[in-house]
């Protein structure tokens, strides 16, 4: 057995999930032995669109997946995938070849581990044959207990020498220990929920498995529930949710969570998008954060209390710790008003639509009508990317994939075929600029020829909107384009194609959902402008 071999066998063992990856002669053999492991094979147009759905993947189905690349310019073309698997901590795995030691002129050759380092990854390398197993259940390791993006680097040297009978055995590597909060910590913060009298519970990325004990706490405490952007979905249900918190928070969100004398971030980073830059936060309101990690802890703003726990277990230990039940904000009226008003789509607009355009608020309230309940949602970043994330329902934490850590446009459509294929129960949608849509559209070739059902809708304004609207008054040739008829470019592709200019193009919407859906849908909506999004002003604040 060659190292190659034994890096994919034993990856196989462990139960890695599918591999995405582009082949070169660097990666061939370990991405074979991944395949003859058991392992499934993804094949993309280009390594950034096999990272990104390796991450999709891993956040929506809970696996770790695989990017396998060539050396060299494999891994740089991959990097801004990484860069965002590694900012929003995915525990992912990417296997990339590596030039051998003495090959120090080769065309290939960079400083791989310096290269991952940079953009937060952790650099890992099979060093021997008699160290490949062992290097490798490292790299797995650390990926799943400490929740890190891991680059496992296989020098090609090293890759053919044949691995040593019982050079090591793999053993089961378990998912990471939750951690209980302090007793004293825990009972601080039920005194502050016990204090509150409209507390807010805002959950982030790291609250995604808690839903339950949460609302069981916010029910005993009275408070209203609210999300960070990629924890979209996990309220869904609760007539006591307000939604998304931050740039994209309703006017009625905005209100409710502005007023609460009391935040507490449950595995939520509490940033600037979340809070909006602190406007979210009353001048009087006491804020507690709840993180497994010490580090996160007033991170980003100063906290009143600090609690380094599991998400999960510290909500069960707070509601066990603070007693009787009290009603908080909750009333009748509230009830009413929440169920009412707390989505964009509830909120009156005045349609901006013209004859050649439609207004972005319009087609995305009309697309939620439309489209089946059961979906999963992917958003590329732009100045359109706030219709989707707050008219778009979803219907839990698994319906909704924002790759949005490393603020990269053209990332959305890849994101939506890793989110496909970790849900194929649900239709996937892809909400994309044309910006970052004419940037990853090589993709919609792995698209067909998966057979996804894909309903990509692509928000065109024909530039890249987001400096269009910040730079006004200045020059802006560099930024507008002539209009693309990409509805004829998905065509090509093999999918089918739509121009939305009025609502009532989007009745091609319905007769594409009423047949076989066997060709994904690319609908190029031609939309009105704007002036430039409110989620776009926040996000060019301070800079």
């Amino acid at each position: 057995m060659t190292v190659a071999e034994a890096v994919g066998g034993t990856l196989g063992r462990l139960g890695v999930g599918p591999v995405f990856g582009v082949v070169g002669s660097g990666n061939f053999r370990v991405t074979n032995a991944l395949r003859a492991a058991g392992a499934r094979y993804i094949a993309t147009r280009h390594e950034a669109g096999a990272a990104t759905m390796a991450d999709a993947y891993a956040r929506m189905s809970g696996e770790v997946a695989v990017v396998s690349l060539h050396q060299g310019c494999g891994l740089t073309n991959a990097m801004t995938g990484i860069g965002e698997a590694a900012k929003s901590r995915t525990p992912l795995l990417v296997l990339t070849a590596d030039t051998a030691g003495a090959a120090v002129l080769s065309n290939f050759r960079i400083d791989q581990d310096n290269l991952v380092r940079a953009v937060g990854a952790v650099p890992e390398r099979v060093h021997s044959a008699r160290s490949a197993v062992a290097d490798t259940v490292r790299a797995y390791r650390t990926a799943v207990q400490q929740r890190r993006t891991v680059v496992l680097n296989l020098p090609l040297d090293v890759q053919d020498l044949p691995v040593p009978e019982g050079a090591a055995s793999v053993a089961a590597v378990g998912a990471p220990a939750a951690v209980r909060a302090d007793p004293g910590a825990v009972d601080a913060l039920a005194a502050m929920i016990a204090d509150a009298r409209r507390p807010v519970f805002v959950a982030g990325r790291g609250a995604r498995a808690a839903a339950g004990p949460l609302r069981e706490l916010a029910e005993a405490s009275g408070a209203l529930l609210a999300t960070s952007a990629v924890a979209h979905g996990l309220f869904h249900d609760d007539p006591w949710s307000l939604g998304i918190s931050g740039g994209f928070a309703s006017p009625l969100a905005a209100e409710l969570i502005t007023a609460a004398d009391l935040v507490v971030g449950w595995g939520c980073a509490l940033n600037m998008w979340t809070m909006r830059h602190g406007a979210l936060i009353g001048a009087d309101a006491k804020v507690a954060q709840v993180d497994v990690e010490q580090a996160a802890l007033g991170a980003n703003r100063p906290v009143d209390l600090g609690v380094v726990g599991d998400v999960g277990l510290t909500a069960a230990d707070v509601r066990s710790a603070l007693g009787a039940a009290r009603a908080g904000c909750r009333t009748e009226e509230l009830r009413t008003r929440i169920a009412e008003q707390r989505r964009w789509n509830d909120v009156k607009h005045d349609d901006i639509s013209t004859a050649n355009a439609i207004d972005p608020r319009t087609l995305s309230k009309r697309l939620d009508e439309l489209l089946p309940a059961e979906r999963v949602v992917a958003v590329d970043s732009g100045n359109f990317m706030g219709y989707p994330s707050a008219y778009l329902s979803v219907p839990d934490e698994f319906g909704f994939c924002f790759t949005q850590s490393f603020q990269s446009i053209g990332l959305g459509l890849a994101t939506a075929v890793g989110a496909a294929l970790a849900r194929p129960d649900r239709l996937p949608v892809a909400a994309v600029g044309d910006g970052g849509f004419q940037m990853s559209l090589v993709e919609l070739d792995t698209v067909v020829r998966l057979g996804l059902p894909l309903v990509v809708v692509v928000y065109n304004d024909a530039g890249y909107g987001a400096e269009v609207h910040h730079f006004v008054g200045e020059d802006q040739d560099i930024v507008r384009f002539a209009d693309t008829d990409l509805a004829s470019v998905g065509r090509g592709f093999g999918c089918e194609g739509v121009t939305v200019r009025t609502v009532e193009d989007l009745d091609a919407v319905t007769g594409w959902l009423d047949g076989p859906r066997d060709k994904p849908l690319v609908i190029d909506a031609k939309i009105a402008d704007d002036g430039g999004s409110w989620w776009l002003a926040e996000a060019f604040r301070g800079h």
